[in-house]
């Protein structure tokens, strides 16, 4: 037997499997790795016009509808049918004392009225698979209405829950953790000054963010401002390296913290609520 062969095919055979194996998890860390955003386009339901721009931009952007507003329904119909996400943008009771409108939840409502303005309020969005909180400064820093909250939206079994962060005392986050709930905060409200210069910025921001963090969660609203910027910067986002997903798919995937990316980053800072939004 030609034992100098034998041993040299084993050695090729090694050395060719042993590429396979090296390149392989880079390949996959490349793509756990690569940073993902996404965007939620707040206050959908009351202007049809508006409502309808926003709708045309393109890409995986989450819309979150106001409840019983004129449009929510049929705009929502709209976004599903062109796969578009669809979330119900909650009104909560807000500091300033702003009138919450209709499906509004209260600090001051009993247990009953808070599960039947929560369940008509789903009602009247379709295909919602997430939810978010409008306004709020004042109720998601409560613990029992969080609680409450958190306790119907669990029995649904199928919600995710978005904080809006409309207050550094919020306890949304942590009281949808604690009934396990698939949740995830606001890193960046991209039009507090609806100025298309500060919205560039404030998307690159959430950008930056991302590589710091490998995910982030951005939030705009249907501005006429807001959808032209988006639509001139959701066409460059190829080439950032940044991935733009659904915001389910941001909650359902833990991304690893990326350092020398961070290293490239500013450290971001807790973002103030728009107080032109009266939050």
């Amino acid at each position: 037997m030609n034992y100098r062969a034998l041993i040299s095919s084993v050695l090729l055979l090694l050395l060719s499997s042993w590429d396979v194996i090296a390149e392989e998890p880079d390949s996959v860390q490349m793509e756990v790795e690569r940073p993902v955003i996404s965007i939620i386009i707040d206050d959908m339901g009351n202007r049809l016009q508006v409502g309808n721009k926003a709708l045309e931009l393109t890409g995986a952007i989450t819309y979150a509808f106001l409840p019983h507003t004129p449009y929510a329904r049929e705009m929502a119909e709209q976004a599903y049918a062109e796969g578009k996400e669809v979330m119900l943008h909650l009104p909560m009771d807000a500091r300033s004392g702003k009138e919450l409108g209709s499906g509004g939840l209260s600090l001051y409502m009993t247990r009953q009225q808070f599960q039947d303005t929560l369940a008509s309020s789903l009602a009247s969005v379709p295909h919602v698979v997430g939810l978010n909180n409008h306004m709020g400064s004042l109720l998601t820093r409560h613990p029992g209405a969080m609680d409450w909250l958190m306790q119907d939206v669990q029995q649904r079994g199928n919600l995710f829950f978005v904080d809006s962060r409309t207050t550094s005392l919020t306890v949304a986050e942590k009281l949808a953790r604690e009934h396990q709930i698939p949740t995830a905060s606001r890193d960046i409200f991209l039009d507090n000054v609806r100025e298309p210069e500060y919205i560039r910025e404030q998307f690159q921001q959430l950008i930056r963010r991302a590589k710091a963090r490998g995910k982030a969660i951005g939030i705009g609203h249907p501005f006429p401002e807001t959808i032209a910027t988006l639509a001139e910067e959701l066409a460059k986002l190829e080439g950032s390296g940044v991935k733009l997903v659904f915001t389910s798919e941001i909650i359902a995937t833990k991304r690893r913290h990326i350092p020398w990316q961070a290293s490239l980053s500013p450290s971001p800072k807790e973002e103030k609520p728009p107080f032109n939004l009266q939050h």
